[in-house]
């Protein structure tokens, strides 16, 4: 029971720390690409569309692993 009430605030958590990863290798390799660097909002934003994506593609892989 308590995994499961810890789960809501760890994901927001691992989001944020997403967020943060994702804003610093972007600055890491922009230059490299003649790109701008972005801020922590776009970060965030990148991070929940990337969510989005994977989620389901994470959910059904887990659900035909498990049949």
């Amino acid at each position: 029971m308590c995994g499961a009430f810890l789960a809501i605030p760890t994901a927001g958590l691992g989001f944020f720390f997403s967020a943060f990863l994702t804003m610093i290798f972007w600055g890491i390799i922009a230059p490299d690409f003649g790109l701008e660097t972005i801020s922590y909002t776009k970060a965030m934003l990148i991070t929940i569309a990337i969510w989005l994506v994977l989620a389901p593609l994470a959910g059904a892989v887990a659900a035909r692993t498990i049949r």
